[in-house]
């Protein structure tokens, strides 16, 4: 039997960290896409650096994708690569629009060049909803980004759906909520809350700045999300999925005594149950 092959961009994430872990316990043999940096940071994939092969590349320049392709010759490519910060996304518009938008024509276009074939994830994401127009959001829910992060995924999105239907690919969208873990990066608000916990605790400060407190969260655990991933390109036929955990929770619960220690990364178990949202999609997707 042949091992699969899977190519990840953005491995050196949180989601591509648990994604490669996930894979290899699969069989895959997995490759990473990674940009050539004078400070390389490779903490999240440390302790599987071993098992997975890195290949240079920049979802900014399509010849090196193409060489990426046809160098690894992957079954899957998923693209979790992007500028993903929302704030960052204001202050820098253009550069976010090209990586995070344009990037994702750059991988469809690869895969053409070398194997259409090749299954393909993209990473969308729920802030392409922003001014929600529906309660609960599902697949069919207008969007209405608002920022330009969310504008980007936007485009992002619809050049999946539109290259899926005009070149026959299978190229599948996930609208992942909130997802976090102890991996997620510190300027994300559950990281910078548990994080500035510690040090409160410890004497090494005295406050948390933290924004809007009532605004709500759709929190999953990223460990569960990556398998919701690789279950979609699973299917025999390409489409796209709402993956959250269908449970809305307030930023002020983390602030209130043991919210953090029960956010749903710092106890895995205590995490809602993951569900897809939306009708008509397989069985085998949907479990609890």
């Amino acid at each position: 039997m042949t091992t699969k092959r899977a190519l990840i961009t953005g491995i050196t994430g949180q989601d591509g960290s648990y994604l490669a872990e996930f894979l290899l316990e699969q069989g895959y043999e997995v490759f990473g896409l990674v940009r050539r940096t004078s400070t390389p940071y490779f903490e999240r994939i440390r302790h599987i650096q071993d098992k997975i092969t890195l290949i240079p590349g920049d979802i900014l320049d399509l010849t090196s994708l193409i060489d990426a392709f046809r160098l690894t010759r992957p079954h899957e490519v998923y693209n979790l690569a992007a500028q993903s910060f929302v704030p960052t996304s204001w202050n820098q518009p253009v550069f976010t629009g090209d990586v995070t938008g344009l990037g994702v024509t750059r991988i469809l276009d690869a895969i053409r060049a070398v194997d259409p074939e090749i299954r393909m994830y993209q990473a969308s994401s729920s802030e392409m909803f922003g001014k929600v127009q529906e309660v609960p959001q599902r697949e069919t829910t207008p969007f209405y980004p608002r920022s330009p992060y969310g504008v980007a995924k936007v485009y992002g999105h619809w050049i999946t759906v539109n290259y899926r239907e005009s070149y026959n690919l299978h190229a599948t969208s996930g609208i992942l909520f909130n997802h976090e873990s102890p991996r997620r990066a510190i300027e994300f608000v559950t990281r910078k809350v548990t994080y500035n916990a510690a040090r409160i605790s410890l004497g090494l400060s005295n406050e948390l700045r933290i924004g809007n407190l009532d605004a709500q969260r759709d929190w999953g655990f990223a460990g569960d999300y990556v398998k919701a991933m690789w279950l979609m390109l699973q299917q025999s036929s390409p489409d796209d999925y709402v993956v959250a955990t269908g449970e809305t929770r307030n930023r002020s619960a983390l602030l209130e005594p043991g919210g953090a220690a029960d956010s749903p990364y710092a106890y895995r178990h205590g995490s809602p149950p993951l569900r897809a949202v939306g009708p008509g999609h397989s069985p085998s997707f949907r479990w609890r």
